[in-house]
Formats: structure tokens, sequence, C-alpha cells
């Protein structure tokens, strides 16, 4: 309400200030800038071998713990939360923006900032954050589904094919405990050919993910870049096809 109020009395000033304030609430709901440079940060002392900045650099951006992990499952986290993140930081924002403007993709990211702060399953906050958890996952519905079906579209041009992506997205998708981060995560374990899941800890709490997609090979650091790269493709396919359906539904 608040966005919507700013927006409202910029236009009533004056169009271009309002396109203006548009434009950078909007940029302010995306978050593939930061994303990208976060990943980077991480691949960076990785490929140097220097263990300890990458664990750091992966703990803000991922809740599992990051102290103890080896050079495989700080790779492993890096790739699943940029999948993950595809759709939390990039698809849904355009796809809440699209459908109600800069005010609409920033309440979405009140939402899951909210899941992303108090959505735990531990002691502390499993009463207080389940709403925020359960909207959230709401939210990311179709998005999810949209960013597996434009992944399908890429997949081709991957190394997992369309069929690799199809079977990761129809045999372990839903196998995950979130409902929508499934999908994401095994779309990119199908085009990369890599397996995705495991074991985590949350708080010295350990938790089973289900594995995603075959392990056709080891996981390389080269496997963050690879999955950068599908993370501006399928967020260039949101744009072009939010662009498209703006303009047939004038």
């Amino acid at each position: 309400g608040f966005f919507w109020g700013v927006l409202w009395l910029a236009y009533n000033i004056n169009h271009t200030l309002g396109l203006g304030v548009s434009i950078i609430l909007m940029s302010q709901a995306l978050a593939i800038n930061s994303l990208y440079k976060h990943a980077q940060a991480i691949a960076r002392p990785l490929i140097r071998g220097d263990l300890t900045t990458a664990r750091q650099a992966l703990s803000m951006i991922v809740g599992r713990d990051t102290d103890q992990l080896d050079v495989n499952e700080i790779i492993r986290g890096t790739v699943e939360s940029v999948a993950e993140n595809t759709v939390d930081g990039i698809v849904s924002p355009l796809f809440y923006g699209f459908i109600g403007g800069p005010a609409l993709a920033l309440a979405y990211k009140a939402v899951n900032t909210l899941d992303s702060t108090i959505g735990y399953k531990d002691e502390r906050y499993i009463n207080l954050g389940w709403a925020a958890a359960r909207l959230d996952d709401l939210a990311n519905y179709i998005p999810a589904r949209l960013t597996a079906l434009f992944f399908l579209t890429i997949a081709p041009f991957s190394s997992g094919g369309w069929r690799g992506v199809w079977r990761s997205l129809s045999r372990d998708a839903r196998q995950h405990p979130s409902p929508n981060s499934g999908f994401s995560e095994a779309a990119v374990a199908g085009s990369l050919g890599i397996q995705l899941g495991g074991k985590n800890y949350y708080r010295g709490v350990v938790s089973e993910r289900a594995l995603m997609g075959e392990k056709k090979r080891p996981l390389e650091p080269r496997d963050i870049k690879r999955t950068l790269v599908l993370m501006i493709l399928v967020s260039g396919e949101m744009l072009l096809l939010g662009i498209g359906l703006s303009i047939c539904l004038r």
C-alpha cells in the first residue's frame, strides 16, 4: 500500500517522474545483480582453493551451516541457491510486476523476505513463521512452474538436453520438501547432468533432501558459472513473455 501510494503521487506530479520511480522500485524487487555477484564471490575463492572465504560467502545466501563444507558441498549449495533464487529473486518479482506493477512486486518481496527470515521449522520459529512460509509457497506456485517451463525451452542447448531436464523434473521436482524449490533445482540438475540434494545441516540439525537429477559427472567449480548462465537465460525468457503479453493485452 505504501509503494502504491508513492507511485500514485509520483504519476500525479509528472508522468516522467512516475516512470522513473517505477523503474527504481522495480529494480529493487529484482535480485539478478546481487545473486550474480554473491555466486561469483563464492566461485573465485573456491577456484583459488580458499575454502574458508568460499564458506563465508556461501553463508550469505543459504540458511544451512557452511563452516564444515567441502568443495563439492560448497558448489552444491551455491548451485541450489542460484536455482532456487532464480524463482524467488527474478521470475516471481517479474511475474507480479507484470500483473500489478512495482507495488505488487515489492509486496511479493516482503512475503519472500519474511519466509527467509522466520520461515524455519526449528523450535524457535515453527509457530511464528508458518504463515509466512505458507504464503510464500502460495505466491511462488505459478512462477516456479513457469520457471520449469522456461528451463525446458532452453534444454536442447544444455548438456543434459531436453530428455535430461524433463526426466529430472518429472521424477524429482515434487520430492523436494518445498512445493516450489524442487522445480528449479531439478531443472538445473537435469540441464547440467549433475546431482543435487542430499544431507544439509541447519543450526546443527540434519535435514535429508531428496536427490535431484542423475550424477553423470562430479560437481566442479564451473557449474556455478553454468548455473548463472541458465539463470540469465530464464530471466530473459520471463522478461520477453511479460512484455509480449503486455503488448497483446493492451
